[in-house]
Parts: C-alpha cells; structure tokens; sequence
C-alpha cells in the first residue's frame, strides 16, 4: 500500500514521515517542474527522515531530463536510502504541458526505459545509443576537442558495488504502453480505474506482453482514487479533482481502450473536452464537474470503510500487487479531507494490511 505526497521538500519529508507512521509501505512524489519542487531533492529529504518506506517519483518522464541523469538522481535517491527508491516514469503531461508539449510518444518512452535500465544495472551505453536524446543544437562530438583519451561510451562510475538495483515502475493506461512496461520494465502501475472488469483487461496486456519479451516476471500495481467517508456525496466530491486526471489519461488522444461500463466512454469525452490544464487535478475545476456520481462510484473507490476494503480486495484477486492510493484532491474543505485521510489510515490500510 503506497500513498502521494507533494514534491516540496519539507513537506515531502513531513509525508513520509506520516505515512511511515501509518503503516504505509511507500509514497510516491510527483515530476512536475512548474507546479511543485524537485522530486529528487524531495525523495532525498524524505529518505532522511524514514527508515523503510520506499520512495518513488509517481512519475518523471522522458523528455525533461536526459537518461544518465535521471539514472544518476534516482541511483543517488537508491545509496542514500539504503536501497528503498523507485524509478516511476510515464509519458508525461502536467510536466510537459508547462512547457507547451504533449505527453512523449510512445517509442521514444521505449527507447528512454531501455536506456535507463542499463544505466541502473550499471552497463555502459553506446554515445551513438543516445542520439535519440540530444537536442537538434547540440554541442560537437568530444572527439572534435582533440583530447588524448577519453571515455568510449557512457556509464554510471558511481554505484556502489552490492547496491541493489533501482526498479523501474512505468505508469501505463493505454495498450500501447502496457506492451512497454511488460516488454522493459520491472513493475508497472496501470492507471485505468478501480473497475474490475477494466483492471482485468489491462493486467491481461502486460502479463501477455511479459510473456512475449520471454516470460519475464512484472510486478504489476495500480493507481486507484479512493476516499473513505461515510457520506457518499462528501467522498465523490473529495475524489473527483484527482480522478478528473487519471480518468483523462484514459481518453487524453480522443478514444478509449479496453472495457468500459455503460456511460464511461461519454463522460470521458465530455472531460476531455472540459479539461482546464491551469486547474490541473483541483476539484474545483470543469474537468472534475464533468464526473457524475455513476462514473466515480465505478471509477473510483468512494463510501464507508468497509465497502472500500472490499473493492481493493478485489482488485488484489485480480492480480494487483501494490496499490497507489490517491486520496482527497486540492480544492476541497480541508477539515473534509483531513477527516477521509485519518479514515483510511485508520480503518481501511489496517483492514488490508493486517
């Protein structure tokens, strides 16, 4: 069981420490430049204030840091933890957006987790293997310095031997990058929704695609908006700002895969078309009015305790290893949220993790 916490440091460190404290087993910070601080700075805070939470970016992605350094950053997140990060990465959006781009294409993700993935077991990458990495204006071959001797390809110098290594988590809703995670990575976080039928699809894609890249073994989690409150009303409006932006990672291009129960496909439409990037995951915003009470009941996981124990049990039938829980969103009474957050510490997380 994992939760989110927010990528400023001293509140980040604050999280960790709080959700140590509840019995979680990790928090995940976001890797949004614009909106928040850096998430390596925040994991290293946080990890100097625990002693066996894992740590995740929840999730970078390709596009606003080269390979070798976000391999640098999370193997130093890996040393300085004693072996408790993860590298969570996706395509990208609020991150990307803020600097006039959509999320990255799906090849080039594939060509990025490669890449790190060698960095993290401590191969060395071919220079001409990060071609796809350098920028249109990028400085001259080394070679053109004229040195005596320098490096023949890249690598990380600075991993301690013995040091496990940093798993690679790729965030995934669509068929295209499920195939991803089961082919490259080593766990994968689906982003579909709570629906059982939906969450089944989806774990069916990367366990095909783990079994095509050579039976390979992926551990496979997934992002479930949850809010635990006895008034129904109160939990839906909670969640919704929250899961206004993981509902639209299920239709971000225009259409919508896998199964949907009846009237998804058009509240998803009808969200996308809403979407206000400036009011990004905030429950005071169109994207999240445009979420009837039938979409975040099936969606989501909202109501009293019980029946929300119930729900994420059976989601762990169907496969799901590790939840991601995203609970109250911003933009919402405080003492509401605080009041859901105590409830699911309190009465679900020892419910599910006896």
């Amino acid at each position: 069981m994992w939760t989110t916490g927010l990528s400023l440091p001293q509140v980040a460190a604050r999280m960790a420490v709080r959700a140590e404290h509840a019995g979680y087993d990790g928090m995940v910070v976001v890797d949004s430049q614009n909106l928040a601080g850096d998430c390596y700075v925040a994991l290293a805070m946080a990890a100097r204030e625990t002693e066996r939470l894992q740590l995740a970016t929840g999730v970078t992605n390709p596009f606003t840091r080269h390979p070798a350094v976000t391999a640098s950053a999370i193997a130093s997140i890996q040393v300085s933890s004693g072996g408790r990060a993860v590298l969570g990465i996706g395509r990208g959006d609020s991150a990307l957006a803020h600097l006039g781009r959509a999320p990255a294409r799906v090849r080039h993700l594939a060509r990025y987790v490669a890449t790190v993935q060698a960095y993290l077991r401590g191969d060395e990458v071919a220079f001409d293997d990060l071609a796809p990495f350098v920028p249109a204006d990028a400085p001259p071959s080394v070679g053109s310095l004229g040195l005596d001797a320098t490096e023949a390809s890249s690598r990380l110098h600075f991993l301690p031997a013995g040091l496990p290594k940093v798993p690679v988590d790729v965030a995934a809703t669509g068929p295209k990058v499920l195939d991803v995670a089961g082919r490259l990575a080593d766990r994968v976080t689906i982003g579909v929704g709570a629906h059982p039928a939906r969450v089944a699809w989806a774990v069916e894609q990367v366990r095909a695609a783990a079994r095509a890249a050579g039976d390979r073994t992926v551990q496979i989690g997934a992002f479930v908006n949850v809010v635990a409150h006895p008034d129904l009303d109160v939990a839906r409006k909670l969640v919704s700002g929250g899961m206004s932006t993981f509902a639209r990672f299920n239709v971000m291009h225009g259409a919508t895969a896998g199964p949907l129960f009846e009237g998804g496909t058009e509240t998803l439409l009808r969200l996308r078309d809403r979407y206000d990037m400036r009011l990004h995951t905030r429950a005071d915003s169109p994207q999240a009015a445009a979420l009837d009470p039938r979409f975040v009941d099936r969606f989501g996981i909202v109501g009293p305790a019980p029946a929300c124990v119930e729900r994420l049990l059976e989601l762990a039938s169907l496969g799901i290893e590790r939840f991601v829980v995203v609970g109250p969103s911003l933009g919402v009474d405080r003492d509401a949220a605080l009041d859901a957050i105590r409830r699911f510490s309190d009465e679900v997380l020892p419910a599910i993790r006896p």
